[in-house]
């Protein structure tokens, strides 16, 4: 089989054969070598197959980051099972929300989910089979570590997965929406590792500090090692910067993956401490907007030759677009209010913008697409693309287009447009313009002007009424140094930072709000459906 038709999984086999003895997971002071991650996954898999487990079996995933979270998932999908990535920091009614609708035939996960599941009562309906995490050997039920021990006692042959065959389900996290599964093949996994690998320029051997825990998944088809630092990965944004750091230096770290609220709490630590960061080639952010300051201030703590990338993407289809830090920082766009660059599409990976609606649009068709300059809907399509939610016929609907060939594209629900060098601009999501008498407001183009003041740590616009007769208000959250300043005078301040631009010179409202609520997988996307709720009772 070609590489490129090699799952996810496979490239876990060949790094074992090629570099046994290297090292794949580093965490919590165990290290796997490629051999044993290998050995031990493999282990695992036959184990499940030995209790009744089968291949297309939907199991629900709930283990930390660490060295048994790289083994269970690299075993279900040695054995065929279709893992499900579900963030627990989404709360527990949409968790059994998402279980409920996702119907798991068994649920891995370590003691506090295992408890959760029974006093929540999560898909007891469907659920078959159950295995704990856990290295206490009083532990009632199936332990991980025994279903290796069965496993190892069992000469057990694999089926080779298709590329076209579902490999994993990940929900959405939530932030802008109701949660969704979205469907993971092969093909879509293999694509994306390529994607990363050759768009950033990742070499054999690098270490990659995984602050987000899935993309560590990618790192042995890249054949690098995956390093789990000491962290809390609920929340990203209230990180120890010194656990990061001491992390960095000692493996010697070259690849760094951190939302935006974790880099704004490790590049002022940095500067600060006046540390450094000799082995870090590059720095990747995602998730959110990556403000300007940020970027300096990590830009600041790594060597002249490595730079900091913000690639653009979802859950349905990553990456999308990237820019260099070099590339953004050069650009004045986000303080005139012209959205935020994203940069180029990747190679392979195709781009347009449509009319903005709220209506399906079922098939592809000549004159959809928007000229350049004009603000419409991101649609994109590749291999990296997934093509369907797992059982949400309306989803798909409001978010695929089928395109020629019948190849579907995807709808990001984000609005941006292209500029006159083929880069795309994010203007923010759609659920969020603003409509008014007067026309319709983007929240990021918006947003960016009020955060040119400096009394603002960050902003958001919302709506307040029904559109299109919405009254736009600007939620604000100050920085630390300035909350005890007079209100009044930083209410006139803020506005007239807006009056003299022409898109926000009719906002006439400002809030202040202590702490804006944000998701849990980066702690960067604002909620602003739940600030519209908070700004309206304010204003009755």
């Amino acid at each position: 089989m070609s590489e490129e038709g090699l799952s996810i999984y496979h490239f876990v086999e060949k790094r074992a054969v090629e570099k046994p003895d290297g090292q794949a997971v580093i965490a919590g002071g165990r290290t796997l070598t490629c051999r044993q991650l290998d050995e031990q996954s493999r282990d695992f898999a036959a184990g499940l197959l030995e209790c009744g487990l089968e291949p297309g079996d939907r199991t629900v995933l709930m283990v930390t980051p660490s060295t048994d979270f790289m083994v269970v998932t690299f075993g279900l999908l040695r054995m065929g099972a279709i893992p499900i990535f579900i963030d627990p920091g989404m709360g527990w009614k949409n968790l059994g929300r998402c279980l409920e609708e996702a119907e798991p035939e068994a649920f891995i996960g370590i003691p506090r989910a295992q408890l959760g599941r029974k006093l929540f009562g999560w898909a007891r309906q469907s659920l078959r089979h159950s295995v704990t995490v856990t290295r206490l050997p009083w532990w009632p039920g199936k332990t991980h570590l025994q279903v290796a021990r069965k496993g190892r006692r069992r000469a057990s042959e694999f089926q080779a997965s298709r590329w076209s065959e579902t490999a994993a389900i990940a929900f959405t996290s939530g932030s802008t929406g109701t949660p969704k599964g979205v469907v993971y093949t092969h093909r879509m996994f293999s694509a994306q590792a390529r994607l990363l690998q050759g768009s950033f320029g990742i070499e054999p051997g690098e270490v990659d500090l995984a602050t987000f825990p899935l993309f560590g998944l990618f790192d042995p088809a890249m054949k690098v090692t995956t390093v789990f630092p000491n962290m809390d990965y609920s929340r990203p944004g209230s990180v120890d910067p010194k656990q990061i750091f001491e992390t960095i230096r000692q493996y010697s770290v070259t690849h760094l993956f951190g939302s935006p609220a974790l880099l704004r709490r490790v590049g002022p630590y940095a500067r600060e401490g006046r540390i450094q960061t000799p082995t870090i080639r590059r720095v990747l952010s995602a998730g959110a907007p990556v403000p300007r300051d940020v970027i300096e201030t990590v830009k600041a703590f790594l060597p002249a030759h490595s730079e900091v990338f913000t690639p653009y993407g979802a859950t349905e289809a990553l990456p999308v677009t990237s820019i260099s830090g070099t590339e953004l920082l050069s650009e004045d766009g986000p303080e005139r209010g012209l959205g935020v660059c994203v940069g180029k599409p990747l190679e392979g990976v195709n781009a347009a913008t449509i009319a903005v609606t709220d209506d399906p649009v079922s098939e592809w068709g000549d004159g959809l697409a928007l000229p350049p300059g004009e603000i419409g809907e991101i649609v994109v399509w590749g291999d990296n693309v997934s093509e369907s939610y797992f059982r949400r016929p309306d989803a798909d609907r409001l978010g695929k287009i089928v395109g020629p060939q019948g190849r579907v594209r995807h709808r990001m629900g984000d609005l941006g447009y292209f500029d006159s060098k083929g880069r795309i601009w994010f203007c923010g999501r759609k659920s969020h313009r603003v409509q008014t008498p007067h026309g319709v407001l983007y929240s990021v183009n918006c947003e960016e002007i009020f955060n040119a003041h400096p009394a603002v740590f960050r902003s958001a616009l919302v709506g307040v009424g029904r559109a299109p007769r919405q009254r736009p208000v600007i939620c604000v959250e100050l920085e630390a140094g300035h909350r005890k300043e007079d209100p009044r005078k930083l209410i006139e301040e803020i506005l007239r930072v807006g009056s003299s631009h022409l898109q926000t010179s009719r906002i006439d409202a400002v809030l202040f709000h202590p702490s804006f609520p944000v998701d849990v997988r980066h702690n960067s996307k604002i909620f602003r459906e739940k600030l519209a709720l908070w700004a309206e009772e304010q204003l009755r």
